[in-house]
């Protein structure tokens, strides 16, 4: 793995822990020479996250529509910030970057980017493995809702252990690492 692509808020939530873990997770990038690729914010968990990689002497990559450059506060100091036109390239691109994906809390934006590389790992379309930074049980909720999913039918119960969970970032960056190296990834 060189590049981590992380979805994240780009709110700071009202728990103090969600930005603490925005930055150990960017601390623990950096000290594993892992690139960040995210949606180029500049506030919120997103924002937090690349200025501790930053700030570590980490690289940054950011990807951002051009139609959020100032509703997102675009974040110029990164390594590298690409423009493109909508979410559904932005979406594209970072998947494209990315050698694994791993969400940090967030609203509707993070679970639809977190489902979509989900579902492309469902179908094969990749083979990169996913992880949800679940912070005071943040994601509990959708965990068990993706195992209802399983016990109605839906998906087959391997396609549930898409998502690996850890509420620490070393722990969830080494079982990232550990899939994506044995073969068993998504």
């Amino acid at each position: 793995m060189r590049r981590i692509c992380v979805f994240a808020g780009s709110r700071p939530g009202r728990d103090p822990q969600f930005m603490e873990a925005a930055r150990e997770l960017g601390e623990e990038l950096a000290a594993k020479g892992l690139e960040l690729v995210y949606g180029g914010s500049q506030v919120g968990l997103m924002g937090r996250m690349a200025d501790t990689v930053l700030e570590r002497g980490g690289k940054v990559t950011g990807v951002m529509p051009t139609e959020l450059f100032d509703r997102e506060v675009a974040h110029h100091q990164v390594t590298q910030l690409i423009e493109v036109r909508n979410m559904h390239e932005r979406k594209g691109k970072m998947g494209e970057l990315a050698d694994a994906f791993i969400a940090l809390p967030g609203g509707y934006g993070t679970l639809e980017e977190v489902f979509e590389v989900v579902s492309w790992g469902h179908l094969g379309l990749h083979h990169k493995p996913i992880g949800l930074l679940n912070i005071g049980g943040f994601y509990n909720p959708l965990i068990h809702m993706v195992q209802k999913i399983v016990d109605a039918g839906f998906i087959p119960e391997r396609s549930s252990r898409l998502l690996l969970s850890e509420e620490r970032p070393s722990k969830l960056l080494a079982r990232l690492q550990q899939a994506g190296s044995s073969g068993n990834e998504c």
